[in-house]
Formats: structure tokens, C-alpha cells, sequence
């Protein structure tokens, strides 16, 4: 997913900026998955006695039927991931055991009723994954949470420009992600040998999800997937009846154990409290304990120091009674600093990537100029006898369905030239000629993060989103309605890298598992259709469900979208607007978020141990309160990892995934309620002992 996918999908180091857990770390799939060492037996030589399907035979119609089910599944989680933190960890692991679980117990079934005519392989398991993955990405590259809601008049009334504003609506947001998710696609196809068998990228979630393929289809793993099926099972249930259980208490705002001041009613009106919510503590389970860590020090950071401390000085550095969703108050403090420390930690990360992407490739075609032999896109690599068994074996198989590089160029220009016609329809402010430059531009990006992603495991899809924020921004000035026209780029820009990265990282898990490359570019392509459709059908339900969508104090508050949309607003206004000394906390927080990342780089191995500035910015808007649920869920993991390790290693990722699952899927019969007008029936409140006296002293007389 990667988000997968998913991270700028896991936070811009390991997430998307954080905003998706898939950046800061997307190697989360890696500690997600079952742990393999690198058998001294040949893999391939395990299945050599079984039979490759043809790519045709790959794509089976069961595939496609349990991969639609799974994709909206995935949709419903990585979107309300998306609309209340932005954290969204890797759900390979999720997407691998349940594909499997599915497909391998209809097989049984017919299989037994004598009516199986095709078994299940791990080529038609990859097919699955990386349909899934596609097709839930789109939650995530498709800005249901960040650049697309950030369009809306709710956001556009919460920031200072309140009248450059587009409002959701499912006809252009489905048109307007079938003419650019497909870009990214076509735009590095071509390169997939230069990727995968010349410079020999190692894509380690690719790696790591094909490794976990590998063991489904052994005697043993698949024992091993059976066992963590029903404790993922287990655990859904357990967090499906929970999420059902706290909805009954939750009948107006502020109800419910998810507004329990468990840590005192002062902690909680700084945003301090644990609010039992399953789906966070399963994300805690799966997430480093660097980033948990990270998000919480933010948290007691902004919280519990700043803004306390900033409030002091109200009516000095900001006028009196602004309230506190007011950018020219407090809440342009929350919201400045949070964008300069993702700007500082994305400007030093994109750097640092680039640096290193660009330097291995000099590197490698150094190196194959040595052995007299450059990298050519649809030319066979000379066999060498130095490769092993299995080397030569995928090879071979990769190498055999070839996709024609003028198919790829032909499909690219096809589709750029259509999308340069519509786009303007869809967003005036989006003149044909930025449209133009962005796709003149777009395919040495997605090369470069598709490069970077198999070097380091980092999408830098937010980064480059953001760039364009701030040039096609600036270049379309305010009257020229620079806001969306920036977050439209953004949208653009954002889908051609993520895409492309996500690909390679496919064709990376299909050369493994001996899949073809036809069959993983066909699913990609059937994956993201589904996901054009699925995703804004999943946040239209979420739009017309809950009405406060977006708001600050909502359940849903969708910080990222408030963030893009500033930050399209500093591009196209610059700083005039902004509170007292906000300007300089921002200049602060800028050089702190560079220096502790050189400071990390410096330290070597021991740097594992500072926080991660992207992970510290997500509680500055929102408040530290997820950042309790994710600490619980790393001291659970903690403490089952010091009782047994190795039962933690096997179970942690199921059961993490049963209870993000499982409250994630709560959301739709919660949502169908709401839309029904059905109401909880009960409103459960904690009272502060002054408000306890005044009720008592109402009810008495």
C-alpha cells in the first residue's frame, strides 16, 4: 500500500507525510509480515515441480471477485484513517492472508465437490495483493483526506481565503481520478527491467510481500496463514462488537468512551485522554515504536507546552476572543508550525533521496560500463553463470511476456492528452498549459520515486504533490484562483509518482513469486479502476453521513485537508497573514525538523532512537489523544514480545490487523445509520465537579 502502501503514503519518512504511515516507514509491511530468513535451499526449487500459469491464466475471475470484495474492505479503513489521523500503515499483510483465505477455501470447497478445474497458486495470490493494494491506494493518492476535501468551503471557511473553493461531488471527483490515476502506470513500465534485473533494486515491501506469498503456498507456511487467519478472525469480531458497543453511548458530540477523561478532566481539555478506539491500538501494534513515540512527544510538545504557554499571551500576540478554530488565533499557531515542521522534514528527505537515488545510478551505470553492457528497456540481459538457480529461473519468466515500450509511450500521450482536455472542465482555475509542464515533467519524477522506493523503501508522492502546490500555485496567482489550482496539481502530480512507485514495487513481488508482468500491470490497471469507483463512493458515504466532516472538534476531523490547503495558500499569498511571532516559531521549527534529521543521519545505527519531526507534526492540530491509543498498542506488542517472541512475531500483525479491520468495518453500518437518521440512544458524559454541582443544584430546586 503502500500505503502500502502505502507511505508519501506510511509519514514522509514513514508516512505520507506521516498523513500516511507509509512514508515514514513503509518498511511497516516488512515488520508486518512473517519474518523469513533466507532459506540455504533454493525457493524456486520448492515449487519446480508446479506448473506457471500463462499470464491469461493468472487472471482468474475469482481473483478479481475476492480482490473487489477486499478492496472495499481496505477502502473503508484507509479512509477513516485518512479523515481522523492520516496515519495509514502498511495493510499487506491484511490483504495477503485474507486473499489467501478466501480463494484457498473456495478452492477447497470445490475441490472436494470435485469442481475445481484450476488450483490456486501464488501467481494468482500476487494477482490478488496487488489488486488490492491498487485499487485501496486510491484512497490515499486520491486526497479524500488532504488536497481534494482541502477544495471544500467547510475547509475553505476555516482558513483565511474563503473564496476559492470546489465542494465534493462523486461526478467530478470519479472523473477526475480516472484521468490521472492511470498515468504513473504507463510512465515507468518501460523501465521495469532496468528496475528489477539490471540495477537489481531491492524494493523491500515488494520483497517482503512476495516472501510471505512464498510461504502461503508451503506445506508449512500455509498452516502458519490458516492459524493467523483465525486469530485475525478473532480479533475483527472482538473489535467489530466493541465499535458496535460504544456507539450506543455516543448520542451527541462529546459522548462516549471516546470522550472519557481518563487522564483527568484538565488532560482532557488538552486533547490528553485514551479513547478506547481499536482501530489506533491496532495501528500502534504495527507502527515502529519510534514513530508511536514520535507522534506522542509531539503531543506533550504542542499540548502540553505550547499552546498553553502561547495562550498566555492572548490579546498581546493575537486578539481576544478569536475563539479557537480561528487561523488569526490560536489555531494558526497549531496549523503553521505542524506545516513547517512536514516542510523541513520533506525538504531534507527529498534531498536526501534524490542525493542517494541519483548517486546509485551513477553508481550503477558506472558499474555496467565496466562490464561493457548498458541497460536497455526491452533488451535481454546476457545470462550469467555466476546467477543462481533462481535468479535464472525468474528471469527468464519476467523477461518472457514483454509489454511493447510503445504500447506504454502510445498509452501515456493517450491518456495525458485527454486528461489535458477534461482537467480544465473539472477545475477552471487549471489552465491546459500547467497541466502540460506537469506531464512534460511528471515521468522523471515517477522514475526518480520509483527509483528512490526501491533504494530506500520511501515514496515521496506527498513531497512532489507539495512541490506542485507551491509552483503551479505561486504561477497561478491569487486572482487567477492559485488555491485550487495548486491542490489540483497537487492531485495530479501526487497519482502519476505514487502509482508509478507502487508498480515497480508490484513487478518487484511478481518477479519473485514468477508472476508475469502482464498479469501484475492488468491487475494494477483492473485495481484502479475499481479503486476510481470504490474510494469516492467510500467518502461520499463518510461527506453525507457525518456533517461536521472536517471540523476541528469532529469525529472525523481530516487535519491533512486544512494543511494542503494552507499551505496552497501560502504559496499563492505568502506570510502576511499570520499571527504574531508565528512566522518566527515556523523559521524555528523548520531548522529543528533539518537538524534532528541530520542529526538521525549522523548517529548511524543509534539514530533509530531520536523522533522522527513528521510523526512529532501530526498531534500540533489535532491533539495528542490517537497518540495514547498507539502507545498501547506498542506496550502490548512490548510486553508479548518480552513473554514470547517468537508467538509475537507469527500473531502480532494478525491480530493488529483483526482490530483495524474490524472497527474500520464498523464504520459503514454506523454510517448507514446516520444516513437513516437512527440515532445512538444514550449520551454518555463525564462531569467536571463545578458542573456536577450546578446540575445538582438544578435538579433540587
Amino acid at each position: 500500500m503502500a500505503q502500502n502502501g502505502s507511505g508519501d503514503r506510511v509519514v514522509e519518512n514513514g508516512f505520507e507525510s506521516v498523513e500516511h504511515v507509509d512514508e515514514l516507514d513503509r518498511g511497516l509491511s516488512q515488520k508486518g509480515s512473517i519474518k523469513l530468513k533466507e532459506e540455504e535451499v533454493s525457493v524456486e526449487r520448492v515449487f519446480q515441480h508446479l506448473l506457471v500459469p500463462s499470464w491469461r491464466n493468472q487472471l482468474t475471475r475469482r481473483a478479481f471477485a475476492v480482490s473487489f470484495v477486499l478492496s472495499i474492505l481496505f477502502s473503508f479503513i484507509v479512509m477513516k484513517l485518512n479523515l481522523t489521523t492520516g496515519i495509514i500503515p502498511s495493510l499487506n499483510v491484511s490483504a495477503g492472508l485474507l486473499g489467501f483465505f478466501f480463494v484457498k477455501t473456495w478452492t477447497k470447497f470445490l475441490e472436494k465437490s470435485g469442481m475445481l478445474r484450476q488450483p490456486f497458486t501464488r501467481q494468482e495470490n500476487t494477482v490478488i495483493q496487488t489488486c488490492v493494494v491498487a485499487s485501496s491506494g486510491i484512497a490515499f493518492s486520491g486526497g479524500f483526506g488532504s488536497y481534494l476535501f482541502g477544495m471544500s468551503e467547510e475547509i475553505a471557511n476555516q482558513s483565511t481565503d474563503t473564496s476559492d473553493f470546489k465542494d465534493p461531488s462523486l461526478g467530478w471527483i470519479i472523473a477526475f481520478l480516472f484521468v490521472v490515476s492511470f498515468l504513473g502506470l504507463f510512465s515507468v513500465v518501460p523501465l521495469r527491467k532496468i528496475m528489477i534485473i539490471d540495477f537489481k533494486l531491492t524494493y523491500p515491501s515488494g520483497t517482503a510481500t512476495a516472501h510471505l506469498i512464498n510461504s502461503f503456498h508451503t506445506p508449512q507456511g500455509a498452516k502458519l496463514a490458516k492459524k493467523q487467519v483465525k486469530m485475525l478472525g478473532k480479533f475483527f469480531s472482538m473489535s467489530f462488537l466493541w465499535g458496535f458497543f460504544q456507539w450506543f453511548y455516543t448520542a451527541t458530540d462529546q459522548c462516549g468512551f471516546q470522550a472519557f477523561p481518563s487522564l483527568g478532566l484538565k488532560a482532557y481539555e488538552n486533547r490528553f485522554y485514551f479513547d478506547f478506539s481499536a482501530i489506533y491500538v491496532g495501528v500502534g501494534m504495527i507502527c515502529p515504536y519510534i514513530i508511536n513515540i514520535s507522534v506522542l512527544l509531539g503531543g506533550i510538545l504542542s499540548w502540553g507546552i505550547m499552546w498553553p504557554l502561547i495562550k498566555t499571551n492572548e490579546g498581546h500576540w493575537y486578539e481576544k476572543g478569536l475563539g479557537e478554530s480561528n487561523l488569526h488565533g490560536i489555531q494558526g499557531y497549531r496549523v503553521f508550525i505542524a506545516i513547517a515542521l512536514i516542510l523541513g522534514d520533506g525538504l531534507y528527505n527529498f534531498v536526501k533521496v534524490i542525493t542517494h537515488t541519483l548517486w546509485g545510478l551513477y553508481h550503477q551505470i558506472q558499474e555496467r560500463k565496466r562490464e561493457n553492457v548498458l541497460p536497455v528497456a526491452d533488451q535481454d540481459s546476457p545470462s550469467s553463470p555466476e546467477l543462481s538457480y533462481d535468479d535464472r529461473r525468474r528471469a527468464q519468466l519476467f523477461l518472457k511476456d514483454q509489454i511493447p515500450t510503445w504500447f506504454a509511450v502510445a498509452g501515456y500521450v493517450a491518456i495525458a492528452a485527454i486528461s489535458t482536455a477534461t482537467l480544465p472542465h473539472i477545475f477552471h482555475q487549471l489552465k491546459w498549459y500547467y497541466i502540460i509542464v506537469i506531464y512534460l515533467v511528471a515521468p522523471t519524477l515517477a522514475f526518480c520515486n520509483a527509483y528512490g522506493c526501491g533504494l530506500t523503501d520511501w515514496s515521496l508522492a506527498s513531497t512532489y504533490g507539495k512541490l506542485a502546490i507551491f509552483t503551479i500555485g505561486a504561477w497561478a496567482g491569487a486572482t487567477q484562483g492559485g488555491v485550487l489550482a495548486g491542490l489540483a496539481a497537487c492531485g495530479v502530480m501526487m497519482n502519476i509518482v505514487s502509482t508509478a512507485s507502487d508498480l515497480m514495487q508490484d513487478f518487484k513481488t511478481g518477479y519473485l513469486t514468477l508472476a508475469s508482468p502482464r498479469s501484475m500491470f492488468v491487475s494494477q490497471l483492473i485495481g484502479t479502476t475499481m479503486g476510481c469507483v470504490i474510494s469516492p463512493s467510500v467518502f461520499w458515504i463518510f461527506y453525507k453521513a457525518f456533517p461536521d466532516l472536517g471540523k476541528s472538534t469532529s469525529e472525523y476531523p481530516a487535519p491533512y485537508a486544512i494543511i494542503y490547503r494552507n499551505m496552497a495558500i501560502l504559496g499563492v499569498q505568502g506570510f502576511g497573514f499570520l499571527p504574531k511571532n508565528c512566522l518566527l516559531l515556523c523559521y524555528i521549527f523548520f531548522a529543528a525538523a533539518v537538524i534532528i534529521n541530520l542529526f538521525k543521519d549522523f548517529l548511524g545505527k543509534k539514530g533509530k532512537f531520536v523522533p522522527l519531526p513528521m510523526a512529532m507534526a501530526i498531534p500540533f492540530y489535532i491533539g495528542p489523544y490517537f497518540a495514547i491509543d498507539m502507545c498501547v498498542g506498542s506496550l502490548i506488542l512490548y510486553v508479548w514480545e518480552r513473554i514470547n517472541k517468537a508467538k509475537a512475531d507469527a500473531f502480532a500483525p494478525a491480530v493488529a490487523s483483526g482490530l483495524i479491520c474490524g472497527d474500520g468495518i464498523w464504520t459503514l453500518p454506523a454510517s448507514i445509520l446516520a444516513l437513516a437518521g437512527v440515532k445512538p440512544p444514550i449520551c454518555m458524559k463525564f462531569l467536571s465537579r463545578a458542573t456536577n454541582v450546578k446540575v445538582d443544584t438544578f435538579l433540587g430546586s
